[in-house]
C-alpha cells in the first residue's frame, strides 16, 4: 500500500488549518501562531462499505452509567474537584507551568492509589527512575509498590500497559511522548494529537483510568493544539506562583462531574498538603490597620474563602503612570481607575498604582471590583479600613453598586472568620440575619467612599 505525505500549517491558538503558512490566523487574529503538521496518507485504497451496528438505548446507558466505580484518591480537595474520584474509563489531563507540582500531585496520587492494593503503572519521559524514587521517599513512609517505566515511545508505553495491566496509569508529560508512526518532531502538535488519541483509545477500550500530565506556555495557556482539550474526559489546571506555597486546582472541563470546583494545596517538604481552611492561610500575617487593604469573600466553585487585596500608590517620576497588577486583570483595573475618576472625583493620572492578592491567588469575578475600589482609594488617601471590615461588589459603568452572587455565603465565611462589618450592593438580596455582622449597604461607589472613610 502506497503512502503519502501531506503538509500543513495548524494554528497552535484555535486549531485552524491552512495549506500553507500566513503570519496571522484568519479566525483567532492571532500572529505568528501557526505550526507545520505532517500526517501520513495511505493511497490506492478502496472504499468499502461500512459495518451495520446495534444502537443502545438511553435509558439502558443510563443505567450503566450509574454503576460505574471510582477511584478514590483519599486526597479530599482532590477528589471534590474530580467529582468524587477517577472514572474507571476517564483519561484526564493535568497541565500547570515548570515547577508548580504536577509530578508531585501525580505522584501523590500514585501512591494514595497504590496504598488501597491497586496496581499503578507510572511512565516518564522527563524523569529516570531514581529520581522520582527519590521524589517517592520523601513525600511517603510507607512506600507502597508503584510500577515506575522510563520510556518516550507510545507503542512501547501501550504494550507494556496491556501486558501488566494497571488499575491505574500515569503518563508524564504528553510533549515528551512520541508515536514512531509519525514523522514529525517530539512536542510537535502532530505528535502530541497523535499521542493523545492513542492513550484515549487504550484507556476507553481497556477501562484504564489514566492522568496525562502537560505543560503550558508563556502565556499561562495549554501547551499543544487545542483539540487535546477536547479529546481528554477532564482537563485539572494546577494554579499558582512558584515563589509562593499556595496551589489552586480546578477545573476547565468535567464530564462526570462539576466543572466549578476548586481545590486548595500547600507546598511543603512532604509534597502537596490540602488547606482545610483557606481562608485563614490566606489571611496569615495580615497587618492590623494596614493602609491599601481590604478582604474580600472570593467564591470558588461551591465554596467561599477570603483572600487580602492590597493596593499602592506613588507619585510618577516619568510622564506616563505605571500601572502593575498581579492576581487580577490589568484590564480590569484600568476600569475601576477610570470609575474612580469619573464618579468619586479621585485623580490617579500622576499615580503609579501597584495592585497584589496576598499568597498568589487569582481573581477574576466582578464582585471584587467594590473591595478592589475601597483598597484603592484607602492607599490613595493615606488612610486605613477597620481591621475587621470586608467588603463585596460589582461596579457599573455609572458608578453604581450591581448585585452579586452567592451574597449570604460571602457573609458567612466572613462571619466564621471574626469579621464585624461589611460593605455590600444595597438591593433586595440583602440578608438581614446574619447575626453579629454590621452590615452596610450602598447603592454607588461614592456612597461606599463616604460610608467608610
Amino acid at each position: 500500500m502506497k503512502k503519502k505525505q501531506k503538509i500543513s500549517w495548524v494554528c497552535v491558538k484555535c486549531g485552524n488549518i491552512s495549506p500553507k503558512w500566513v503570519g496571522q490566523c484568519s479566525v483567532c487574529e492571532e500572529w505568528n501562531t501557526f505550526e507545520e503538521q505532517t500526517e501520513e496518507l495511505d493511497i490506492g485504497t478502496k472504499n468499502t462499505r461500512g459495518i451495520i451496528k446495534t444502537p443502545e438505548y438511553l435509558n439502558q446507558a443510563l443505567k450503566q452509567e450509574s454503576k460505574k466505580a471510582r477511584i478514590g484518591t483519599k486526597i479530599s480537595e482532590l477528589d471534590r474537584v474530580l467529582g468524587g474520584g477517577f472514572l474507571v474509563d476517564s483519561l484526564s489531563l493535568l497541565v500547570g507551568s515548570p515547577g508548580i507540582g504536577k509530578s508531585t500531585l501525580s505522584l501523590q496520587v500514585a501512591l494514595e492509589v497504590a496504598n488501597q492494593n491497586k496496581k499503578v503503572l507510572m511512565v516518564s519521559g522527563e524523569e529516570s527512575v531514581s529520581q522520582i524514587a527519590e521524589r517517592a521517599d520523601r513525600l511517603s513512609d510507607k512506600n507502597p509498590e508503584v510500577q515506575i517505566l522510563n520510556e518516550f515511545l507510545i507503542e512501547n508505553i501501550l504494550s507494556t500497559a496491556q501486558e501488566e495491566r494497571p488499575d491505574f496509569l500515569i503518563i508524564d508529560s504528553v510533549q515528551t511522548i512520541a508515536s514512531g508512526n509519525s514523522g514529525s518532531a517530539t512536542g510537535s502538535m502532530s505528535q502530541i494529537r497523535t499521542v493523545t488519541e492513542k492513550i484515549m483509545q487504550f484507556t476507553k477500550k481497556n477501562k484504564i483510568p489514566t492522568i496525562l500530565i502537560g505543560h503550558v506556555n508563556k502565556e499561562g495557556e495549554m501547551a499543544g493544539p487545542q483539540v487535546l482539550a477536547h479529546l481528554v474526559d477532564t482537563v485539572l489546571i494546577l494554579e499558582g506562583d512558584s515563589k509562593h506555597d499556595f496551589r489552586v486546582l480546578r477545573t476547565s472541563k468535567n464530564r462526570f462531574g462539576s466543572a466549578q470546583e476548586v481545590g486548595v494545596f500547600e507546598m511543603t517538604e512532604k509534597g502537596l498538603q490540602e488547606l482545610k481552611k483557606p481562608s485563614e492561610a490566606f489571611l496569615d500575617g495580615r497587618l492590623e490597620n494596614a493602609i491599601g487593604s481590604v478582604i474580600f469573600p472570593v467564591i470558588e466553585g461551591s465554596r467561599s474563602f477570603l483572600v487580602e487585596i492590597q493596593a499602592l500608590t506613588s507619585t510618577t517620576r516619568f510622564g506616563l503612570p505605571k500601572r502593575t497588577a498581579s492576581g487580577i486583570p490589568l484590564a480590569r483595573l484600568s476600569l475601576i481607575l477610570a470609575i474612580l475618576q469619573n464618579h468619586a472625583r479621585i485623580n490617579f493620572e500622576n499615580k503609579d498604582v501597584f495592585v497584589n492578592v496576598v499568597g498568589g491567588f487569582k481573581v477574576n469575578e466582578p464582585a471584587m471590583d467594590l473591595p478592589l475600589a475601597l483598597a484603592l482609594v484607602s492607599a490613595h488617601k493615606k488612610q486605613p479600613l477597620k481591621n475587621k471590615l470586608f467588603a463585596c461588589g460589582e461596579l457599573g459603568l455609572s458608578g453604581e453598586v450591581r448585585a452579586i452572587s452567592f451574597l449570604e455565603k460571602r457573609l458567612k465565611e466572613g462571619q466564621k472568620l471574626g469579621l464585624t462589618e461589611v460593605v455590600i450592593p444595597s438591593n433586595k438580596k440583602t440578608n438581614k440575619n446574619i447575626k453579629e455582622l454590621e452590615i452596610r449597604p450602598v447603592r454607588t461607589v461614592l456612597e461606599a467612599i463616604k460610608n467608610i472613610f
